[in-house]
């Protein structure tokens, strides 16, 4: 009877011990937009997949998120762009609103065995008739006119004809407690990605309203959605752009042409960029400093990743080395460093995984040092 008491209590201090290590750590990072969206946050994600044990994915299918692997272009409405870590837990949050169709499309399309894909039971459901809602908004252009909008009115008015995850047949097999389960994950030191979606100027707090989203888009909320603490944060990953771009109506700082982008990145090829779902040509205008500063002193990012730096300069398009990158683009990327107190540390200059320039070992270390 002694020995069991002692074996029990051993266990319980183990049990704390590995709570208390796991709080030390810090194991969350949040990937989030710092513009109007379409900054690149899929190709960030996907990335960093293979450094996280589970990936939550937060909001709605009115985002489409693109990852170029092996060849290959995945675009994914509502799936973690972690799916390309086939050792990664794919999950959507309680937060998330879930239109059945597409996500059991993508499950099928990239394959997703049962074991692989979480669904929290009070994940909201998207239904025809809130597309249909949102039709006037559609042709507007105020909304994707997805539904994410219409569906958040009926769950926090708790419509009694709202459906959640739980009540759908098809997901019967996914369904598990996204926060229990990825606290738990925290408790043996696992590390946890969350994916955020849209930018952070679509915020329906913090953004240019009325041309924003159904939902906050800070990473603090991306927490709670996911049902995780914040406490457990230590990066957070600001996704940027060099020229934003407004795939709706709503203020775009210095609005420009793609034939300007051409020309400012002196490209002998067109650049010109459609939307991932819709294909619509994207609005496009210069890189917007003062809203970027509300997006770092809201966020608090660790690290800023810039996509499109060949943008800057054509001539920078596929490098893979700093030391290689035009003048032009590295005192851009200096100035951004200078100006946010952030250090940037991950570049992309072209559409493919491998177009990134990963500058993390050299500059996180002395950023984590400095703020300690």
């Amino acid at each position: 009877m002694k020995e069991r008491t002692i074996l029990k209590a051993k266990t319980i201090f183990l049990v704390h011990l590995q709570k208390f290590i796991g709080v030390l750590l810090n194991m969350i990072t949040v990937v989030l937009g710092g513009q109007i969206g379409s900054e690149g946050k899929g190709k960030i994600a996907a990335y960093l997949a293979s450094e996280h044990e589970v990936s939550i994915r937060t909001g709605g299918p009115n985002a489409g998120h693109t990852v170029n692997l092996n060849g290959n272009k995945y675009i994914v409405q509502l799936m973690p762009c972690a799916f390309v870590n086939e050792k990664c837990l794919l999950a959507m949050g309680a937060g998330s609103l879930i239109n059945p169709e597409i996500l059991l499309s993508e499950i099928d399309r990239l394959n997703i065995p049962k074991d692989r894909l979480i669904v929290d039971p009070q994940a909201g459901i998207i239904e025809e008739r809130h597309i249909q809602f949102e039709a006037e908004m559609l042709k507007n252009r105020l909304s994707t006119g997805s539904g994410v909008g219409s569906a958040t009115v009926e769950k926090i008015m708790r419509k009694p004809d709202f459906r959640l995850a739980k009540d759908i047949k098809e997901f019967q097999p996914y369904l598990a407690n996204v926060s229990e389960i990825a606290n738990e994950y925290l408790d043996k030191g696992k590390r946890i990605m969350i994916e955020g979606t849209q930018g952070f100027d679509l915020s329906v707090h913090h953004g240019s309203y009325p041309y924003v989203t159904s939902r906050d888009t800070t990473a603090a909320t991306f927490c709670g959605e996911a049902g995780l603490s914040p406490r457990f944060v230590d990066e957070i990953v600001l996704v940027l752009r060099t020229y934003p771009i407004h795939s709706s109506n709503g203020p775009l700082h210095e609005e420009i042409t793609w034939d300007d982008v051409t020309m400012l990145a002196n490209s002998k090829n067109k650049i010109q960029e459609t939307t991932s779902v819709t294909k619509k040509i994207r609005r496009v205008g210069k890189f917007d400093e003062d809203l970027v500063e509300r997006a770092v002193r809201i966020n608090r990012p660790t690290q800023l990743a810039i996509n499109f730096v060949d943008y800057i300069d054509s001539s920078d398009y596929k490098v893979n080395k700093y030391a290689q990158l035009s003048n032009k683009s590295k005192k851009f990327i200096e100035d951004l460093e200078r100006k946010y107190g952030t250090p940037v540390t991950l570049l992309g200059t072209g559409p493919g995984q491998d177009d990134l320039i990963d500058l993390r070992t050299e500059k996180l270390k002395t950023y984590h040092e400095h703020i300690s």
